[in-house]
């Protein structure tokens, strides 16, 4: 069963709150985190990523927003074995 992330609040993107307000009612209307990414290569200035609890920082282990799953397992095997297996805000 997979757990929501608290560190991003389920969006898979640290800092979203610093994006306009337009491109954030575009992402969440589309759910596609493309309209984040070309946010992101616009502008130089900013600290919005995808999150380094279900991610690194630039891709993510598995769904965004999600730990625990098919493709973001737990266990020391999986992405979290330098944490003892668990995701950051376990």
């Amino acid at each position: 069963m997979s757990t929501t992330c608290t560190r991003c609040e389920n969006s898979g993107f640290l800092n979203l709150h610093k994006i306009d307000d337009g491109i954030l009612k575009i992402f969440d209307d589309t759910g596609d985190p493309q309209v984040i990414f070309d946010w992101i290569e616009w502008y130089d200035d900013y600290d919005v990523q995808v999150c380094d609890c279900c991610g690194d920082g630039e891709i993510w282990y598995g769904v965004p927003g999600e730990h625990y799953n098919s493709d973001d397992p737990p266990g020391h095997d999986g992405p979290y074995a330098y944490n003892g297996g668990l995701c950051e805000c376990h």
